[in-house]
């Protein structure tokens, strides 16, 4: 099983990356877990550049979504909703709708926020544009206010309340995606 990582945050240091790393280490040790680098690449979204030819970060984003089994998500709150930035990134994912590689996807959504509420309001705004898109969102949120306080100077999560959030949210994902690959089984073997 393979795990994508994407942080809605662009900036060295962030908080949601190293939150994704927190979820990273506390997958099974039978799980991949990748953390994707790309977003600051990915052009803003055009119809008219949605072709075969699709810039080639859009493409990068796409098949890194495709090669996955399910996508873990950190975000954080701009404006009481989703950066730009991944909002962006998701639309070129999002197309077409009917095939496009977070159709029937588990993903799982979780944020970090300077602020008291832990990115709470773009947690459920993205939550909102995944199930949109197709994807199978995993209930559970990982809401970690006032950041600065929970990661150590080496930007490990240290506030014990929010390691067990990312761990049930981590842990639910992996069974969901687990559970879809049970269910798709049966279906594969026909196929062939």
């Amino acid at each position: 099983m393979k795990i994508l990582g994407i942080s809605g945050s662009l900036r060295r240091g962030s908080y949601n990356t190293s939150l994704l790393r927190a979820a990273a280490r506390l997958l099974p040790g039978d799980v991949e877990f990748e953390l994707w680098g790309g977003l600051k690449e990915v052009p803003p979204y055009d119809e008219d550049d949605d072709t075969d030819e699709a810039p080639a970060a859009a493409a990068a984003f796409r098949e890194a979504i495709a090669g996955a089994d399910a996508v873990l998500f950190a975000t954080p709150e701009y404006n009481s909703s989703v950066p730009g930035q991944l909002k962006n990134a998701i639309d070129w994912a999002s197309r077409p709708l009917r095939t496009n590689p977070l159709r029937n996807k588990p993903v799982a959504v979780v944020g970090a926020s300077t602020g008291a509420f832990g990115a709470l309001g773009s947690q459920a705004e993205l939550r909102k544009v995944l199930a949109a898109t197709g994807a199978r969102v995993v209930e559970g949120e990982v809401p970690v206010g006032r950041a600065p306080s929970c990661f150590d100077e080496d930007g490990q999560l240290v506030d014990e309340r929010a390691l067990e959030q990312v761990e049930e949210v981590v842990t639910s994902l992996v069974a969901a995606t687990a559970a879809r690959g049970e269910a798709l089984a049966p279906t594969l073997a026909c196929a062939a």
